[in-house]
């Protein structure tokens, strides 16, 4: 471990704190967002007979594999570990899809990702395992932290390219 990786990893009080606050957050969260979820549902559904749910094996603290959940955007024939589309004009995106991303209410199901503990509401997004194992070194400090919905990327002018093309987003969330 660097000395950087140590220093977070030796933050217990930090660290129950925060996983109290994703907790208590997610089940409000939860309770309060339930009516959405279940017109979000029904939407989809209309629009696209598929799964409601999209689910897909990501990468998360120290490497270890998950699944997150997200409200299906995409056509049901689509490659599930294809990149993600960078346009909202992406052909793959159903109609349903374009709104719930606009929004970002396709994030809305990782709050079960949350109290399960494989996330956290901040923190580096979680990658697919293929762009994970091309990661280079100084990248493979992104798994030192637990991933979460939003993070310093998200929020950046960078938002529209892929999240592996700007690490030192993440990064300065490890660090910091």
């Amino acid at each position: 471990l660097t000395t950087t990786n140590a220093n977070i990893n030796t933050k217990p009080f930090y660290d129950l704190f925060k996983r109290m606050i994703d907790i208590t957050m997610s089940l409000i969260g939860l309770i309060l967002i339930f009516p959405i979820w279940l017109l979000v549902g029904l939407f989809i559904k209309l629009n696209d007979k598929g799964p409601i749910l999209f689910k897909q094996t990501r990468i998360g603290l120290n490497g270890i594999p998950f699944t997150i959940y997200k409200f299906r955007t995409m056509k049901i024939n689509t490659e599930k570990y294809a990149h993600c589309p960078t346009s909202s004009n992406d052909p793959r995106i159903t109609t349903v899809g374009r709104w719930l991303r606009k929004f970002s209410l396709d994030e809305i199901p990782q709050l079960i990702n949350i109290i399960k503990g494989e996330m956290s509401l901040v923190g580096p997004r979680p990658e697919m395992a293929f762009i994970v194992d091309r990661y280079e070194s100084y990248e493979k400090r992104r798994l030192s932290v637990m991933p979460g919905i939003t993070g310093l990327w998200q929020v950046s002018p960078a938002r529209n390219a892929e999240i592996h093309d700007n690490p030192e987003y993440d990064l300065l969330y490890v660090e910091h």
